[in-house]
């Protein structure tokens, strides 16, 4: 890779550009210190314009969320011939639709909470469709990380005005029964666990400021958890990461309870590289510095050929687009 022109992805236009600046800041200083040709590709509408204009061999995805994160962003890579890191088209879509994610979970026997999936235009029937599902339950938008539009319901009235925070990210709510435990993340590198880490937010919930703030949080690792179930929680993890056909480095989180049960809440095909990042802590625990992993990212990058288009040949690439790109993104 050290002869190819490597471009990080970042930006993008979901709520959470704003992580994924970070993330793809500290990938292209970690990779520029190891020696490797790397460039700033800010993603905004017009990205494909901005691909064809800007020559690059090698995408390396920091993008969160929306149109980063769901299969989009790989879809044209893939169209374009351009090797890119993380999961493909098929694994990407997958692990970042909860819903269907919880239903592959539940065909390969991955324990994951009782749920259901609400539409926008039918919040006024909410009370008849929850019914005796009861609480307390937890509502996040059907799309979308970070937890962002996500948050716990302890009442009918709270739970309509939780379904009607998530819907602003989201045409679709889903909402889970609230689990009581540990939660804990499993760092996965090509479907072999890294190792587990245990969250402890101050704010009892490991929401968007327990993520991203320092301080607002306190991590475990190991997970605190009997040699036996570390190992459970390990393996449960690769199952999750292996139900959807997610590739490259992934981060599992899960429930963890004092009754000896655990639940799969989701993958994350594009885990946050930030300096709060748990990826990042897991893989450290692992033997991997911060330089090393984004390195083992890069290694891993790769053309999804057996999910999207045949690759097209470097000659019949459409020509690139000759307009100005900025240097950096707009104030």
């Amino acid at each position: 890779m050290k002869d190819k022109e490597i471009g990080i992805l970042l930006g993008g236009v979901s709520a959470e550009r704003e992580i994924s600046l970070k993330t793809g800041e500290a990938m292209y200083d970690a990779l520029k210190a190891r020696g490797y040709r790397v460039q700033k590709v800010f993603v905004d509408a017009d990205i494909d314009r901005v691909l064809r204009q800007t020559t690059i061999d090698v995408a390396v995805i920091a993008l969160h969320g929306t149109y980063g994160e769901d299969g989009c962003i790989q879809g044209m890579l893939e169209t374009m011939g351009i090797p890119y890191t993380g999961s493909g088209v098929l694994g990407s879509a997958l692990a970042m639709d909860k819903l269907k994610s919880k239903e592959l979970f539940r065909l390969y026997n991955v324990p994951t909470p009782s749920y259901y999936a609400v539409r926008r235009g039918d919040l006024s029937r909410l009370e008849q469709i929850h019914s005796s599902f009861g609480f307390p339950s937890f509502v996040k938008p059907r799309s979308g990380g970070s937890s962002v539009g996500a948050g716990a319901a302890n009442s009918l009235s709270e739970l309509k005005q939780r379904c009607e925070d998530a819907a602003r990210f989201d045409d679709w709510v889903l909402v889970e029964r609230l689990i009581r435990g540990r939660e804990v993340a499993v760092g996965v590198l090509d479907g072999n666990a890294l190792g587990a880490i245990e969250i402890e937010p101050k704010g009892g919930f490991y929401d968007y400021k327990s993520k991203y703030q320092k301080g607002q949080s306190e991590y475990h690792f190991p997970a605190r958890l009997s040699p036996t179930r570390y190992q459970g929680v390990l393996n449960l993890a690769e199952r999750a990461v292996h139900a959807v056909g997610a590739t490259g480095a992934t981060r599992v989180d899960l429930l963890v309870t004092s009754d000896e049960n655990e639940y799969v809440l989701e993958v994350n095909t594009l885990p946050g590289m930030t300096p709060t990042s748990l990826l990042p802590k897991i893989a450290a625990g692992a033997g991997y510095d911060f330089e090393d992993l984004c390195e083992a990212i890069l290694e891993r990058a790769t053309l999804h050929r057996g999910e999207a288009l045949p690759t097209v040949p470097e000659d019949e690439r459409p020509s690139r687009v000759h307009s100005r790109v900025p240097a950096e993104p707009a104030e």
